[in-house]
Parts: structure tokens; sequence; C-alpha cells
């Protein structure tokens, strides 16, 4: 009698071995299949977003160009040829700042805002979910375009300023001081901006999903007027 109790206890704790084996493969396989689906889904949007950023630099650095050539062609004062240029590092600098704010926030405070409907919340939210893209697209798109249209106006500028002067080394070492004030404002201007997008993370992306809300709002009411009246 013992013996047969012994057998069965033995049986019991085999087949409890095998179905734990099994359980603990299946759930091992199942998760094991859910981890590589999310990591090609990530590796798919990744390249999307590689052939999207190529695109948004190629036009924007079209329209930059053509739009700084026709106002400094068609402008010739120096003073105002000097104002695109800050324009154009401001640009820079102020896209740095949202970038690096967008990288820096935490959903948190600004999922508690967005549920007192606070103006802009939810685009804040959207932003900073999408720190990779936000970050990419202002650090490296308009970051790189404004680098480069900004080196192209001080050559501009310096063909422009060696009019004046009579001298052939002239145009060399205004060159030189004028590349070196841009870079130093840019690099300056930049390393402001991170400190504050660190510090005010959240107030920064706040205000910058306030504008983009004022600005796309009105299109929004516009596209819903237009349907209202179709139905």
């Amino acid at each position: 009698m013992r013996r047969r109790q012994v057998i069965v206890r033995e049986t019991l704790l085999d087949l409890s071995r095998k179905v734990y084996l099994i359980y603990h493969h299946l759930g091992f396989n199942v998760q094991h299949k859910v981890v590589i689906l999310s990591f090609n889904d990530n590796k798919r949007r990744r390249r999307k977003w590689v052939l999207v950023a190529v695109i948004w630099t190629f036009s924007l650095a079209v329209i930059f160009g053509f739009v700084t050539h026709y106002l400094l062609s068609e402008m010739k004062s120096l003073i105002v040829s000097f104002l695109i240029l800050l324009v154009v590092v401001f640009i820079g600098i102020i896209f740095d700042l949202v970038g690096t704010a967008a990288a820096a926030a935490h959903v948190a405070p600004l999922n508690a805002k967005a549920a007192r409907r606070v103006t802009g919340a939810k685009k804040a939210v959207h932003l900073v979910k999408n720190a990779e893209q936000v970050a990419n697209f202002c650090n490296d798109v308009i970051g790189d375009i404004s680098g480069i249209i900004s080196g192209t106006l001080v050559a501009l500028i310096v063909f422009r300023l060696v009019s004046f002067f009579s001298t052939h080394s002239a145009e060399f070492y205004l060159g030189i001081l004028l590349t070196a004030v841009v870079a130093a404002v840019t690099v300056g201007g930049k390393a402001w901006g991170k400190y504050m997008a660190i510090k005010y993370s959240t107030e920064v992306i706040l205000l910058v999903g306030l504008v983009i809300t004022t600005i796309v709002n009105p299109f929004n009411r516009q596209k819903k007027k237009s349907t209202s009246n179709e139905g």
C-alpha cells in the first residue's frame, strides 16, 4: 500500500514537472515572439522616419536656400543681410532648445495638465511620446540646415563687405572674423538653450504645444465647418 502511494506521488511529481516545463516553454516562446515582433515594428518605423527625415531635410534646405538667396539678392542693405543671418541662427538655437526639451521632459506632469484640459497639453504629450523624432527633426534637420544656410550667408555678406576695401587680404580676414562670430553666437546660444530646455523642459514643451495648438486649431475648425456644411 505504501509502495503504491510512493509510486503515485512520484508519478504526480513527474507529471507536474512536465506540465511546468511545457507551460514555461510555451510562455517563453510567446514572449520571445512578441519581443521579435515589437523589435521588427520599431525597425520599420525607424527606417520610415529616416526616409521622412531625408525628404524633409532636402525640401526645407531648398526652400530656405531660395528664400534667403532671394532676400539677399533683392535687398542690398548690409544691415538687412545681417538681420537675416541673425534670424537663421536664432531659428537653429530655438529648434535645438525644443528638441532637447522634448527629450528631457517627462510625460506624467503633462498628462496631469492634459487631464485638467490645459491648452496645448495634449499636443505636448504627443511631442514627448515621440521625443526621438522631435529631437531628430529639431536638432538635426533644422539645426543642420540653419548651420549650412548661415555659412552661405556669411560668404555672401563677406563678398559684399570686400567691395568696400581695396586690399585682397580683406576677404580672408573678414571671412574668418565673421565665421568665428557666427560660430560663437550659435554655440553659446545652443548651450544656453540646452540649459533652459533641461531645467524647464515641461514649461518649454507646454509652450510649444500651445503654439502648435493655436496654429492648428483654426484649420481644424474650418475643416469641421466645411464637413458639417456638406452634411
